[in-house]
Order: structure tokens, then sequence, then C-alpha cells
């Protein structure tokens, strides 16, 4: 009896305790997978970033051959609303979230057509004064270009001395765009696209003009505004992508500016990265040769405030790449439990953040 009690005893314990390592085991598993999320998430966001970096140049073909429709079907989508998934998640009457979100979409629609409108006004002003004097064209593009983000910083200040709303993601990111811009300023002015009173007198008068509408425009509805500003960000993209098509060869001839090559090569590029929301921090680090270079990074650098002029039309959707980089870096701490299988994935990010010598891909 006693043996036979011991072996039933022993059948009864011995799958229990196998279930009871393998609960462990799959606990363990699960927790090292959570202490990893964080960490994960930050890579994988990288590689879709640079996967975005290489369809945007797709779309930009698309864009000069069919600007409009491109512009206002791509630019602000039904899926990319803002109160979207608020209204899904509500317990409401789903006829009214319908035809609330109609409404959304019908007042997103007249905000583009009249920001469409506005643009192709004035790039047919720009065309006439300016068909045969390139340098002159981009120095009033440029000077119009830094505008907005002066309007929308000043509209962010007096929210915030209001105590209405605080970001400080959007004005370290709105300053790096106007520092970004204003580069491109000093490099027309030293190609001599300033040489003329007129065209100073122009480009700065509109200036003021446009200061003025885009920051009632960014009062009354900031995602009408972005959306003008990328409309700008996007003729601007065009303008240098034709240009450089047609003068590459004679531009490669030619010197580059010494402020375009302290300003790309140079040491702190801190506010470089800060404006090119959609790229993890050091992984752009242009190359500046001759004047060919210097319009290509122009031209790039409008593509990216195209990015993040996008990105803006979301209320809350912007992040400071910097931000994100940190966010990634304090979710390290979590990896303790599994470190064999995060170690690898932390090493990577450190080695992507702290690398000087990343090159582009």
């Amino acid at each position: 009896m006693t043996a036979v009690a011991t072996a039933t005893l022993s059948s009864t314990v011995f799958p229990t305790t196998l279930l009871l390592s393998s609960l462990k085991a799959t606990n363990f598993k699960t927790l090292a997978s959570l202490n990893c999320r964080n960490t994960l998430r930050y890579s994988s966001l990288s590689s879709r970033r640079l996967l975005s970096r290489r369809s945007y140049r797709i779309q930009a073909t698309v864009l000069q051959e069919n600007e409009e429709e491109v512009v206002v079907e791509e630019s602000c989508p039904p899926k990319n609303f803002p109160d979207d998934e608020e209204k899904r998640g509500s317990h409401g009457n789903s006829q009214d979230i319908s035809s609330s979100s109609g409404f959304e979409r019908l007042v997103i629609k007249l905000e583009q057509s009249v920001n469409i409108l506005l643009t192709d006004s004035v790039i047919k002003i720009l065309d006439t004064l300016y068909h045969d004097r390139d340098y002159a064209r981009f120095f009033v593009l440029e000077t119009i270009a830094r505008v907005p983000y002066f309007a929308f910083m000043s509209v962010l200040h007096m929210y915030e001395s209001f105590g209405w709303w605080r970001r400080a993601d959007y004005l370290k990111v709105h300053f790096a765009e106007s520092w970004n811009e204003m580069h491109h300023l000093l490099i027309m002015e030293e190609l001599g696209g300033n040489a003329w009173w007129i065209d100073r007198f122009l480009a700065q008068h509109i200036a003021i003009f446009y200061y003025f509408m885009t920051a009632v425009m960014y009062a009354i509805s900031p995602r009408m505004a972005y959306h003008f500003s990328e409309c700008v960000e996007s003729h601007a993209f065009e303008t240098y992508d034709k240009f450089i098509k047609a003068q590459g060869d004679e531009l490669k001839k030619m010197a580059a500016p010494e402020v375009a090559v302290k300003y790309y090569t140079g040491g702190d590029l801190y506010l470089f990265d800060e404006f090119q929301t959609d790229r993890v921090p050091n992984t752009r680090r242009p190359k500046i040769e001759n004047l060919y270079d210097v319009f290509v990074n122009i031209r790039d650098d409008e593509a990216e405030h195209c990015k993040t002029m996008k990105a803006c039309q979301r209320h809350g959707n912007l992040r400071s790449p910097h931000s994100l980089l940190e966010d990634a870096i304090e979710d390290e701490s979590e990896c303790d439990v599994s470190q064999v299988n995060c170690e690898g994935i932390v090493d990577c990010i450190k080695q992507s953040v702290t690398s000087p010598s990343v090159k582009q891909n």
C-alpha cells in the first residue's frame, strides 16, 4: 500500500511541478517581452522613419506631376482626423458621430481649398516676376518661408502666457525650422539673391503681411495654418528640384558658399537634427563639396519641413526627435530582467545616438 501510495503521489506531484515550472518560464518570457517593448518600439520607429524617407522620394515625383491632387487628397486623409479615435471609443449615438465626422471633412476640404488657391496665386505672381532670375526668386521664397514659424511661436507663447496650453516640443521644433530657413536665406544672400532693392522691398513687405495672416489663421485653426505651410514648403521643394535638374552640371563646377559649409558640416548640429521630426538624430549628415550639394541639401530640407507640417495637422502629434530619443534611453533601465535579449537593441540605439560618423543612407 505504501509503494502504491507513493507512486500515486509521485505521478500527481510530478506533472504539477512541470506545470509550475512551465508557468514560471512563461511568466519570465512575458515579463522580459514587456520590459523590452519600449526599446523595441523606438527601434521599430527608427526603421519606419527610414522607410518613409525612401517612400517620400517617390511621392515627390508624383507631386511634381500632379501637385494639386496630391496636396488635397494626401495631405490630411480622413484616417488622420484628430478626434476620430476619441469618437470611436465613446458610447454616443453613431449617427451623431457620422454627421460630426462628415462636417469635419467638409471643413478640412474647405480649408485646404482656400490654402491651395492662395498658394497658386502667389506662385503665379512669382513665376511672372522671376521666371529668369533664380537666385532672386530663392531669396524671396526663403524670406517668406521662415515667417510662419515666427507666427506659430508667437501664438504659442501667447497661449503659454495665458496658461491655456504649453507644448515645449512645438516651440523647440518650430524654432529649429526657423533656424534652418534663416540659413537658407543667408545662402541666397551670399549668392547675390538680394542685390536688387525691389526684391528686398517685395520680400520684406510680403513677409509682414504673411506673418499677421498666419498668426490669425493659426489662432483660429492650427490645422489650416500647418496645411498652408505644407503647401508653401511643397512648392519650395518642387522649385529647387527643377532648378537642380536643369542646372545641375553648372552647379557642380561652382564652389559652395562658406555659410553653407559651416551650417551643414559644423560642429553643433543639434538644431539641424531637431527640425527633422521624421528622422532619428544623427542619421543625416550632408556632404558639401560644391554648389550642387548645397542646393540638394536645401531641397531635402524642404522635404523634411513638408513631413513635419503634415504631422502637425493632428493636434498634439508633434514630438521633438531628441525628446523621443531621451524617452528611449530612459526605457533602457526596464531591460534588467532580460538583459540578454535587450542588450543588443540598447547598444544599437546608443551607437546610433553617439556615433559621430553615421552616414546618410
